[in-house]
């Protein structure tokens, strides 16, 4: 089962497809496996309209390539920008759209979900999310930023919603 992690944002888009995967040595529990991941931008010199355009024809980009079944997607965090906030939700709604137009399941996780599925507890901050997340998965150093060596955090995060979508959804669903 591949799913499609999504942390939704209009100027920085984290974008992920985990699959599930055997054991290295064909038995024990199955493993979350990164196909894909990237930090998707576009310009602030761009009308709003041309970057919502941009953001659904890289999420349809992706689900044809990697054909994922499910969307994990963050639900909306509201912070004290409520302007930002609304874009931010004009953005899950052409992720959302483009996944229903693909035939795929939704899931929408919150960010608590997200830190109990991935640390444990449910009041971890950025970091230890982070750090667990490389505990958690193999990230191909080859792809992440030259003078960093390490995943943006916006691939981390869109890889944490991924893990919790495989965290909630039934062991049924990973078939292999």
């Amino acid at each position: 089962m591949r799913i499609l992690g999504i942390d939704p944002g209009f100027e920085r888009l984290g974008i992920a497809v985990l699959e599930k995967v055997p054991s290295a040595k064909g038995y024990g529990v199955p493993k979350e496996q990164v196909i894909f991941s990237e930090c998707f931008k576009t310009s602030s010199k761009l009308d709003f309209a041309e970057r919502l355009q941009l953001l659904g024809e890289e999420v349809k980009r992706v689900i044809k390539k990697y054909k994922p079944e499910v969307l994990a997607i963050e639900t909306l965090f509201l912070n004290t920008n409520q302007k930002t906030a609304m874009r931010v939700a004009e953005v899950r709604g052409v992720v959302i759209y483009e996944s229903i137009k693909a035939g795929m399941k939704i899931l929408e996780v919150s960010p608590p979900q997200i830190k109990m599925a991935t640390t444990g507890y449910g009041r971890a901050d950025k970091k230890q999310i982070q750090r667990m997340v490389y505990m958690l998965v193999n990230i191909d150093k080859n792809k992440t930023p030259p003078r960093t060596g390490q995943a943006s955090d916006d691939e981390l995060d869109a890889i944490a919603i991924a893990l919790t979508g495989f965290a909630h959804l039934s062991p049924k669903s990973f078939v292999l």
